[in-house]
């Protein structure tokens, strides 16, 4: 393998890295990625390992002994400060970030988010080793924009609702909205990380996902996920695809959101890796603002890309309308735009987003047909009585 170059044109040295939460969706695309592009060695932590198996056997892989899984919970375990103690690097994607979890499980969303990550965050601290710790969007709440008269042309103005890492506001609803008890506590260790920085010296890079798509994202309800589970919006949306019901549009659809591709995003996550001088210190937005469009919309255009990709025709009524109460229970709230600014990635990395949202939808869409519609189709075939 080439020796690789950083921004700066030095040699980029192999390092170890300790990811916490390697077996998830995000966790299995940036293992593939460090396998089959890089020299570095990944102390694989998790719980589960179903979505990265196929990177740990069979021993004759070209990565053989460079990526090694340890299973184990970061909740409840004494060898936690030693694996990060062997690398140079940890990555912290462990978490709870499924919004029906977030106003019908409080406490496991707090405790998920802010408590367990705490041991992280000291060890890395203590043991002056690199952080790159995973937050989310969901930390700017609220957009200015929002609290404006529906009839304000300010509402139009960028400056009310474009999320900037360095200036934009931290706004979440009443305290009795636990919805906002997951913003919340990522809120809180991202602080906590930063003072950290500040006070003892962390090197640490701060990442807000906004909304990354692509194949092995969240779970099928009732195929590899629990049956009453309530994953986020686009694997909601695919499960309702996959089993022929209409897609149920929460309040409307109305809200706002923007889609990037889990490729286009792990580029960014690896420049992060191999630049420390130019991520350090720094919170980057991660996201495509080229690919925004309401949730009614993206029903909308899933629905076209599954017929495409399935050969199958469009229910004559792909879409219905639930109330949030309905579908997520007492106490949701919700934001209403999500635009990230790019400012910042932009300088520090020269990182840019290139998928379109037809695009990245049909490659997600292709993978799940491809995954579950027989396993579906199995499962609702009815036992005929004897």
């Amino acid at each position: 393998m080439a020796t690789r170059m950083d921004l700066d044109g030095r040699p980029i040295k192999p390092m170890t890295i300790c990811m916490i939460g390697a077996g998830g969706f995000i966790g299995s695309h940036l293992c593939e990625k460090l396998m089959a592009e890089t020299p570095h060695k990944v102390l694989a932590l998790d719980v589960y390992s179903d979505k990265i198996k196929h990177l740990l056997e069979p021993d004759s892989l070209p990565w053989a002994g460079r990526i090694v899984f340890h299973r184990l919970n970061i909740k409840h375990d004494s060898r936690l400060e030693g694996l990060i103690k062997m690398a140079d690097l940890t990555i912290n994607l462990a978490a709870i970030c499924t919004p029906a979890d977030y106003n019908t499980r409080p406490l496991d969303t707090i405790y998920s988010n802010f408590i367990d990550a705490l041991p992280v965050v000291k060890y890395c601290s203590e043991n002056n080793k690199r952080l790159i710790h995973f937050s989310t969007c969901e930390v700017y709440g609220k957009t200015i924009g929002s609290f404006l008269p529906k009839d304000s042309p300010l509402r139009k103005d960028p400056a009310y609702y474009v999320l900037k890492e360095d200036t934009s506001p931290c706004i979440f609803g009443s305290i009795e909205k636990q919805r906002w008890s997951y913003a919340c506590a990522k809120q809180l260790i991202e602080r906590l990380i930063y003072a950290e920085g500040a006070e003892n010296g962390l090197d640490f890079t701060i990442v807000r996902p906004f909304n990354w798509i692509g194949p092995r994202m969240d779970f099928i309800p009732g195929i590899d996920g629990p049956s009453e589970g309530v994953p986020r919006v686009l694997a909601c949306f695919s499960n309702n695809l996959l089993r022929h019901e209409p897609l149920k549009l929460v309040d409307g659809g109305e809200s706002q959101r923007t889609f990037v591709y889990i490729k286009d995003a792990i580029e960014a996550v690896l420049l992060m890796i191999e630049n420390p001088d130019r991520a350090n210190g720094h919170i980057f937005n991660v996201g495509n603002p080229n690919n925004e469009v309401t949730v009614r919309q993206l029903a909308e255009m899933m629905t076209k890309v599954y017929a495409k990709v399935s050969g199958e025709p469009s229910l004559e009524s792909p879409t219905i309308d639930v109330s949030s109460k309905e579908f997520y229970g007492e106490g949701y709230d919700d934001s209403d735009k999500r635009i990230p600014d790019m400012t910042i990635i932009n300088r520090q990395l020269g990182w840019n987003p290139k998928t379109t949202l037809w695009d990245l939808l049909e490659s997600t869409l292709t993978y799940q047909h491809r995954t579950y519609a027989e396993a579906i189709k199995k499962s609702m075939v009815k036992p005929i009585a004897s």
